[in-house]
């Protein structure tokens, strides 16, 4: 059997990708235990692996959730399975890209708001459709949802049960960037090499002080910025030497 997660490394980007296109990627319980391995990997490879991207094979990054697993009621190998999958990835120390082309519903959706950017196509689709299954959420939309895109339309989403193009996220806050269809595997890259020719070291710590200070009061979020600070990375002096020569 297939791989349903493929994991593939390439000059310090591991690019994860999601692998039903017959299914439309519909999430699994098996395919969230294969994620679940790579991100637990990843933890550990923050060495020769800079930044992480996530997307779908074939037509979509992922219809969603399965309902057909879902249905049939698989039990879980650890409690709350894709809760902490998600989290786990979206607490990686390397910042994730996630790259969504067509459908991205529900489920997806919550494992898309893992990235730290989102990029979508123009033919992109994102809705939260809980409410039409007469489900609620468990994988983070509650929570990670309005932090995105604002209380308010967070409610719309997750009431109306609307789906939303790539523009229409871009617009919002939800996708970081929308590019056009033609051009989407070509801008993916080319936006994973420009944030891989920053700092490692500096990507990890700044990820680590939003992920940090999320929450907190602007004074206790200073104090930790000041006090909490990871200081230079061990690239500083070669990158200003560079800088020095142009």
């Amino acid at each position: 059997m297939s791989a349903l997660v493929l994991r593939e490394d390439r000059d310090g980007l591991c690019t994860l990708t999601l692998n039903r296109p017959e299914k439309m990627n519909a999430l699994t319980v098996q395919m969230f235990l294969e994620l679940h391995e790579h991100v637990a990997a990843l933890e550990r490879q923050t060495e020769h692996i800079g930044a992480v991207l996530l997307r779908g094979a074939g037509r979509c990054f992922s219809a969603g959730n399965d309902l057909h697993d879902l249905a049939a009621g698989q039990p879980l190998p650890m409690p709350h399975l894709q809760a902490r999958t998600i989290d786990r990835l979206a607490r990686l120390p390397q910042p994730v890209i996630s790259a969504v082309h067509a459908h991205c519903y529900t489920g997806a959706l919550e494992l898309a708001l893992a990235g730290d950017i989102i990029v979508a196509s123009a033919s992109a689709r994102f809705a939260d459709t809980h409410a039409k299954w007469a489900l609620t959420p468990l994988w983070g939309m509650s929570q990670r949802l309005p932090r995105r895109v604002g209380l308010a339309r967070a409610k719309e989403m997750m009431l109306l049960g609307r789906a939303y193009a790539g523009a229409q996220a871009a617009e919002m806050g939800l996708a970081n960037f929308c590019f056009a269809d033609a051009e989407f595997d070509a801008r993916v890259e080319a936006l994973a090499r420009e944030l891989l020719a920053g700092s490692w070291f500096s990507h990890r710590a700044n990820k680590r002080l939003l992920l940090e200070t999320d929450g907190l009061s602007l004074e206790a979020g200073l104090a930790h910025e000041v006090f909490r600070n990871a200081g230079k990375g061990p690239d500083m002096q070669e990158r200003i030497a560079a800088f020095g020569k142009k």
